[in-house]
This record gives structure tokens, C-alpha cells and sequence, in this order.
């Protein structure tokens, strides 16, 4: 009976093809079937009939990309609200590699109409939500901002996932709030001192600049292999695992009289650490997350090129000359120097500001009785 039904589907005769195909649907498990059934419904203009075969073949295979862009196309063609939301569910399901070409022009349509979708839900919910940013603080207006992105699916849950110790309970934030570091203030005030001493430290005859990944290539981690010992990402470290690098250090007083001042983990063998990390023209830092996140990373721009910018999570940032900020570097990050000139910021961790003092030694008994394992240069 399929034979005939297929038959009669390729000489165009999509009543008879319905028919049969209706027949064999009736004892078959196979969702292909439903859906040569919604063909021939939909080319003899009975869209509800053709919808209705194509929620058979999603109750067989509900994940199924080809039914759920029949389904999406379908609602689209009646004019029903939901398909905007539908050409999302299978745009969530489209197959790696190439598509065939019918299929292309297809999904680019309802890419389309799913983004005019989401922009116009988008417009609704600002609208009535306008009172309630308008009440908000800066950091309030930020995460509400944030939480009206996740539901529209614009951007996703990010979370942190360090690569060795993860201390539970912690607060997880991409971009830390500047309240919680009112030092800030006081380091981006000292950016001409310090881009003094970076560049004092370059011109040293003995300083040393070393690749910013260092590890033996039978480690199992691979998310920095491009980089691995690879000069377009150095460091000039000032405190490395908790030692001073006098080559370097000797030629920034300040910088590390600055640090000084600052709530730095003190963990033989892991930290603190502070180092000017100089970023080649023309390249890029893979997503990577870090060790340890009991600890937070600051950054302070020096050396800025145009359209330099950083990724925490689902949050992208332009580095800005003397403008500092801190991140959880357990949540996956990513990097990029598009210019044609080198990028340098100076890069030192924190103690994550959750932790209380007992905690912060359970920390440093752990990470230091292990400090083998800590990845070098991190």
C-alpha cells in the first residue's frame, strides 16, 4: 500500500495519496509515514489535516527536525500566533552539517519569522515591564534585563565549572557588581602607573615573557591546545603561584604595592597571582573556564586597540582602558584582539567575597596540599 501511496503522490494525484496513506497509517509506528500522510494533505490544501498527521509523526519521534519544520511551516501558513514559537523548536533541533537545499531556503524563512517573533514578544514584555526597570538600581535593571533574555532564549544559563575545586554555595555571577570592590576606584586611578611600570618591565634587558598556557601535552586538557606554549598569548608575571617574580617584579613597585592592598588568596604553590597578559594582534582566546572558583580574576585594561572584547557567559564587554572589572573565571569565557596592534591587561585573583575566613582556610589546605595540580600560568 505505501508503494501505491508513493505512486501516486510522485503523478501529483495527492487526494488518492492521502487515502492510502491514511490506510497505512493506521497500523505503522513509522513517523515517516505521518509525515508523506501531512505532505499529501498539505498539497491538496487541507493544512488541519496536514497538521494533525504531522502531531501523529511528533508523538512517535518528538525531537524530529523535518516534523518540526512541517509543523512550524503549517502554522505559519494558517497564520496561527504560535508558529514564531514553533520555527524556534525546530531551529533548536537543526542537524550539524549541511542541509539539503530545499530545506535551506526553508529554515532561513522561518528564521526569519521566528526572529520577528521574539522581537515583537520582546517590545510587549518591555512595555510592561518599563514601571518596574524604571524602580530598579543599576544592578537590579541589569539581572531583570538579563532574566527577560533567558525566556526569550536570546541568550542562556551560564554556570560555573572549574576544571579542579569547586567549593559549593557560592554566589555564581559572570561580571562581578563593582560594589562588592570599592578598591576599584583606586586601581583605575593608578592605570598611568601602572602602564608606566608595564612598559619599564618590557624594556628590561633580563625581564621575562613567557607563553600564558604552559602544560605538558599529555595533560588531559585540551580547551587550551591552540594556545599551549604559544607566543601570541604571554604573561609578564609579577607573582606567580605565590612567589615573586623578581625579574619582572623588581621593575614595579608600585603595581605590586598596590596588590598588596587587595584581598589575594595566599595558597603556597597556587597564589596569588598578578601578571601583564599580552594578547598578539589578530587572535583569539578560545572559551576556556578556570580552576578554582573560590577565587575571582580582575582586569585591568593598559593597552587597548580598538574592538578588543571579552565574554564571560552570555555577557560580552569591550575592554576599556583604565576600566577594571571582575569575573568568575570558572564560567566559560572567551577572548579576542581583532586589531593589528597588541592588547595588554593586567590580571590578578581575589578571593571570592562569599567565603568566610574558615572557609578560606579549608581552601587553601586543599588547593595547597595539591598545588601539583593546579594548571601553570592559570
Amino acid at each position: 500500500m505505501l508503494a501505491e501511496a508513493d505512486r501516486a503522490l510522485a503523478a501529483q494525484d495527492f487526494v488518492r495519496a492521502a487515502a492510502l496513506f491514511e490506510e497505512a497509517a493506521k497500523d505503522s509506528e513509522d513517523p515517516s509515514v505521518m509525515l508523506r500522510l501531512a505532505g499529501a494533505y498539505r498539497a491538496c490544501g487541507r493544512p488541519r489535516m496536514a497538521l494533525e498527521a504531522v502531531h501523529r509523526a511528533l508523538a512517535l519521534a518528538p525531537l524530529d527536525f523535518t516534523a518540526l519544520m512541517l509543523r512550524a511551516s503549517l502554522l505559519e501558513r494558517m497564520g496561527d500566533p504560535n508558529a514564531g514559537e514553533a520555527w524556534g523548536h525546530a531551529i533548536a533541533q537543526k542537524p550539524e552539517g549541511p542541509l539539503p537545499q530545499q530545506l535551506t531556503a526553508v529554515l532561513a524563512e522561518g528564521e526569519r519569522c521566528h526572529a520577528a517573533w521574539i522581537d515583537a514578544k520582546e517590545a510587549g514584555l518591555a512595555v510592561r515591564m518599563a514601571d518596574i526597570e524604571a524602580r530598579a538600581n543599576v544592578d537590579e535593571a541589569a539581572r531583570i534585563e538579563r532574566f527577560r533574555s533567558n525566556a526569550l532564549r536570546r541568550t542562556r544559563p551560564h554556570h560555573s565549572q572549574p576544571t579542579h575545586f569547586h567549593f559549593p554555595g557560592l554566589r555564581e555571577r559572570e561580571f562581578h557588581p563593582r560594589a562588592l570592590f570599592p578598591w576599584l576606584e583606586k586601581l583605575e586611578a593608578s592605570t598611568d602607573t601602572i602602564a608606566a611600570e608595564l612598559d619599564a618591565v618590557m624594556n628590561a634587558e633580563r625581564a621575562e615573557l613567557v607563553p600564558y598556557v604552559q602544560y605538558a601535552a599529555h595533560q588531559p586538557l585540551d580547551q587550551w591546545r591552540e594556545l599551549n606554549h604559544n607566543p601570541d598569548w604571554t604573561a609578564i608575571h609579577l607573582l606567580r603561584g605565590g612567589r615573586r617574580v623578581d625579574a619582572n617584579a623588581r621593575h614595579c613597585p608600585r603595581t605590586l604595592a598596590l596588590l598588596e592592598t587587595l584581598d589575594q588568596p595566599a595558597i603556597p604553590g597556587a597564589s596569588p597571582n598578578a601578571m601583564f597578559s599580552l594578547l598578539a594582534p589578530d587572535t583569539a582566546i578560545p572559551p576556556h573556564v578556570g580552576y578554582n572558583n573560590a577565587r575571582l580574576v580582575c582586569h585591568l585594561p593598559l593597552i587597548v586597540p580598538e574592538g578588543c572584547w571579552f565574554r564571560v557567559g552570555a555577557e560580552t564587554r569591550d575592554w576599556r582602558r583604565g576600566e577594571a572589572f571582575v569575573f568568575d573565571d570558572t564560567i566559560e569565557h572567551e577572548a579576542r584582539n581583532p586589531s593589528a596592534r597588541l592588547r595588554v591587561v593586567l590580571i590578578f585573583d581575589l578571593w571570592h567575597p562569599d567565603l568566610e575566613p574558615i572557609e578560606r582556610e579549608a581552601v587553601a589546605a586543599v588547593i595547597g596540599s595539591d598545588a601539583s595540580r593546579v594548571p601553570e600560568g592559570l
